[in-house]
């Protein structure tokens, strides 16, 4: 479910002072009910995940689209990633979050820290620099979930028009699909997780 920005402005994170130059793009709640410590869970199905980055065929098809337009226009070159085109937010790091636990990378995604409630991770192209941020909140109900932010900077005059052509595919497809997958994962881990 899509949530108002106020969601994760609102709350601590350690993000708003390293991306404070960054624009909040979407909220989303995730499908993942839990305990207070299961964000390291979350992290690590991020991590272990194989294959398409969803599986609905819709998405699958947009994700097939974007890459082939990317090798076509160059958007993804060496040159153009997270320390290349654009500095890495590990950078940005007080010395606490440098010196803790850095969260696995993932696809084209470069773990930047990753504390008991918080995780961020990175990437970069030619159109934009984004972050993908995990927080783990209370969900009303005494327990808690997965909550997504994705933050982004866009690249110029092309990384605004990207951010614009791509947000009713984001919406409409992409991220509904990707909220579905995330949740029957989630689930079938637990129920693996309690048979183990």
């Amino acid at each position: 479910m899509r949530l108002p920005s106020t969601a994760h402005t609102s709350r601590p994170w350690r993000i708003h002072e390293l991306a404070a130059d960054f624009r909040l793009e979407d909220v989303w709640a995730m499908p993942t009910p839990g305990g207070p410590d299961d964000l390291g869970r979350l992290v690590r199905q991020f991590a272990d995940g194989t294959g398409d980055y969803v599986d609905s065929p819709v998405p699958r098809l947009l994700f097939a689209i974007r890459w082939k337009l990317g090798a076509l226009l160059g958007w993804d070159e060496p040159g153009t990633s997270v320390g290349a085109r654009v500095p890495t937010l590990r950078d940005r790091l007080p010395a606490d979050l440098r010196e803790g636990l850095r969260g696995p990378d993932f696809r084209a995604f470069t773990s930047v820290y990753q504390t008991h409630d918080e995780w961020a991770a990175e990437m970069g192209n030619k159109t934009v620099h984004g972050v993908l941020h995990i927080g783990w909140v209370p969900d009303g109900a005494g327990g808690h979930r997965g909550q997504m932010a994705v933050l982004v900077k866009p690249n110029g005059l092309l990384g605004r028009l990207y951010m614009a052509g791509i947000k009713p595919f984001r919406y409409l497809g992409v991220y509904p699909a990707l909220l579905r997958q995330i949740g029957r994962e989630w689930q079938a881990n637990a129920g693996a997780g309690s048979a183990g």
